[in-house]
C-alpha cells in the first residue's frame, strides 16, 4: 500500500522551499530555489510573479513530484505578505508584485485613507491601524499611478493566491491574508468592506474568501504539465508565510506566541478574543474562528551580523566567546537597536541605533552582548503590548537561525521573564503547509501537531533582576534622544 505525502510550498523573501511529508510528519523529501529581490527604485520592492515566484514553484515541483510519484495527496503553498500583483483574465502579471512593508511607495496614499476614512474607524474595523505594510494604499497607488495596469487587471493576487490560481484556475484569498488588506477587509465581519473597497480599488472582482485549511480546487492538466504534479491533486488554500511557520510549531491555542529569531524578530501571539491595538496588527487566525496579534521589529540578525563584519570578528564562536564572559549589563552598555528605523513597539521610520555608556575599556564582547539585551527589551515592550491587548502569553515558541546562539536565547528569557520552547527541528513554513494540506484532505486530525521540542530556556532569576532594574533606562534611553536624532537626519549632506 502507498504511503500518502503532503507538498508543502513556501514563496519566502530570499528563497522558495518546498517539503515533501508523510502524514505522519516525517520529511521524505526538500527542495530549495534562491531568488533575489528587485529594488529599482528608492522606496520600491518587487518580485517578478512569473519569473520568479512562478518558476520557482515548477522547479521545486518537478523536483519533487518524482519522489512523490502516485503518493501525493495534496498541495499547499504560503508566501510572502501582504503583497499584491494585478493579473489580467489569463492571470498573466501586468506588472511585478508589490511588496510587504518593506516597499514603502503608497505612503501618500496612507495618509489620505487615515484622513478620508478616519485612522481609529480603520483601526477598530480592520484591526490594524495603515502603514507600509498595508496592502489597500498600494492598490490605490496602482489605480492612480498605473492606470492602465489597473484598467486590464481581472483580479489581484498576493505570492499563494497566485500558486493557486496558477495550479487550479480558482481565484481565492484566504481569511487571513484578507485581514492583512488594509482597510478592505471587515475583522468582526470576516468578510470584505464593500463599501470602502468602492472608494479604493473599484472596478476588479474580489478574489472569494478560504480557510487556509480548505481544499479550493484541483491541479489542471495544463499546471500538471508545468509542475508534474499529478492532474486532480487536491490544492489547499494556504497563507502568507509567519502564520504558516507558526502553525508548523504548534502556535495554534489563546496564548501560544512564536518569537521568530531571524534578520528581524517578528512576534504571532494566538488570542481568543482580540482588542485592536495601535502598536499591533489584529488579524484573523490561520484556524477559523481565531485571531492573532502580531508585531515585528526592524532588526535581529541583521544587527548582530552587522556588529560581526564591523568588529572583524570572521568566526562567531569567538565573538561569542567574549560575549559569554561578559556580564549581565554588559559593564554599563545600553543599546537601542533602531539601525533601520523600529516597527513595534515605537513606529518610528526615522529612529536609529544607539550605544549608551561606552569608554576605551569595552570591546566586542560587550557590543555583542548590548546588542542581544537591547533586542530583548525590544521584545519584552512587545510581549507587554500583547498581554494590553489581550492577555498575558503563555507559552512561547522560539524559531529561526537565532536560536542556534544560545546565549541570545538565556538573555532574551532573562530580560523578559518568559520560558522558550525550541522545536526540535524547525523547517519552516513549508512544513506547516505540509500540514494544513493533511488537515484539509483529512489525512490527520484537526488538531494535529508535527512538532516535538527538543529543550525549554527558562530564565535565571538572580540576571532577571539585574535586567528589571535596568530595563526602564532602555525606554528613557529613546525618549531623551528622538528629537537628536530625528535632527540628524534634516541635516543636509555635504
Amino acid at each position: 500500500m502507498i504511503e500518502p505525502t503532503l507538498l508543502g510550498i513556501d514563496i519566502g523573501t530570499s528563497a522558495t522551499k518546498a517539503v515533501l511529508v508523510r502524514a505522519d510528519g516525517t520529511m521524505v523529501g526538500e527542495a530549495r530555489r534562491d531568488h533575489a529581490l528587485s529594488l529599482p527604485r528608492p522606496g520600491w520592492a518587487e518580485f517578478d510573479a512569473e519569473t520568479v515566484w512562478w518558476q520557482d514553484v515548477r522547479a521545486v515541483c518537478q523536483e519533487l513530484a518524482p519522489v512523490a510519484g502516485n503518493s501525493l495527496a495534496g498541495v499547499c503553498v504560503s508566501g510572502i505578505g501582504p503583497c499584491v500583483v494585478p493579473c489580467d483574465a489569463h492571470l498573466t502579471p501586468l506588472r511585478p508584485a508589490i511588496l510587504y512593508g518593506i516597499d514603502t511607495r503608497a505612503s501618500a496614499e496612507v495618509d489620505e485613507l487615515n484622513e478620508r476614512l478616519g485612522a481609529d474607524t480603520i483601526l477598530a474595523r480592520g484591526g490594524s491601524r495603515l502603514s507600509s505594510q498595508a496592502l489597500g494604499p498600494k492598490l490605490l497607488w496602482l489605480r492612480r499611478h498605473e492606470p492602465e495596469v489597473w484598467r486590464k487587471a481581472q483580479g489581484w493576487f498576493m505570492a499563494s493566491s497566485f500558486i493557486v490560481a496558477r495550479l487550479t484556475g480558482e481565484y481565492i484569498l484566504d481569511h487571513h491574508s484578507a485581514s492583512q488588506c488594509d482597510p478592505l477587509y471587515d475583522l468582526d465581519a470576516s468578510s470584505w468592506a464593500l463599501d470602502w473597497i468602492d472608494q479604493i480599488a473599484p472596478g476588479v472582482p474580489l478574489p472569494r474568501l478560504t480557510y487556509p485549511a480548505e481544499v479550493v480546487g484541483v491541479v489542471t492538466s495544463t499546471a500538471s504539465e508545468a509542475t508534474g504534479i499529478p492532474r486532480g491533486t487536491p490544492v489547499i488554500s494556504g497563507t502568507i508565510d509567519s502564520w504558516a511557520e507558526a502553525f508548523s510549531v504548534g502556535v495554534r491555542r489563546p496564548g501560544d506566541v512564536m518569537l521568530s529569531y531571524g534578520s528581524t524578530m517578528f512576534v504571532i501571539h494566538v488570542v481568543e478574543h482580540a482588542r485592536p491595538h495601535p502598536l499591533l496588527w489584529t488579524t484573523q487566525g490561520v484556524e477559523a474562528e481565531t485571531r492573532t496579534h502580531a508585531a515585528g521589529m526592524s532588526t535581529g540578525g541583521s544587527l548582530t551580523e552587522w556588529l560581526r563584519h564591523l568588529l572583524g570578528a570572521p568566526e562567531w564562536p569567538a565573538l561569542l566567546a567574549e560575549a559569554r564572559a561578559t556580564p549581565p549589563g554588559a559593564r554599563g552598555l545600553l543599546l537601542l537597536p533602531y539601525f533601520a528605523g523600529e516597527r513595534t513597539p515605537i513606529y518610528d521610520p526615522l529612529a536609529r541605533g544607539i550605544v549608551a555608556g561606552l569608554t576605551l575599556r569595552h570591546g566586542r564582547g560587550e557590543l555583542l552582548r548590548a546588542s542581544y539585551e537591547g533586542v530583548a527589551a525590544g521584545i519584552r515592550q512587545i510581549f507587554t503590548l500583547l498581554a494590553e491587548a489581550a492577555d498575558t502569553p503563555t507559552r512561547v515558541v522560539a524559531v529561526g537561525g537565532g536560536t542556534n546562539a544560545e546565549l541570545w536565547l538565556q538573555i532574551v528569557s532573562d530580560v523578559t521573564g518568559e520560558a522558550q520552547r525550541i522545536p526540535e527541528q524547525t523547517i519552516g513554513a513549508a512544513y506547516g503547509d505540509a500540514l494544513l494540506a493533511a488537515i484539509a484532505v483529512e489525512l490527520v486530525a484537526a488538531e494535529t501537531d508535527w512538532t516535538c521540542h527538543a529543550r525549554i530556556v527558562t530564565p535565571n532569576e538572580q540576571t532577571r533582576g539585574i535586567y528589571n532594574e535596568l530595563y526602564p533606562r532602555y525606554s528613557e534611553l529613546y525618549t531623551a534622544t528622538a528629537n537628536i536624532v530625528h535632527n540628524l537626519q534634516e541635516q543636509p549632506e555635504p
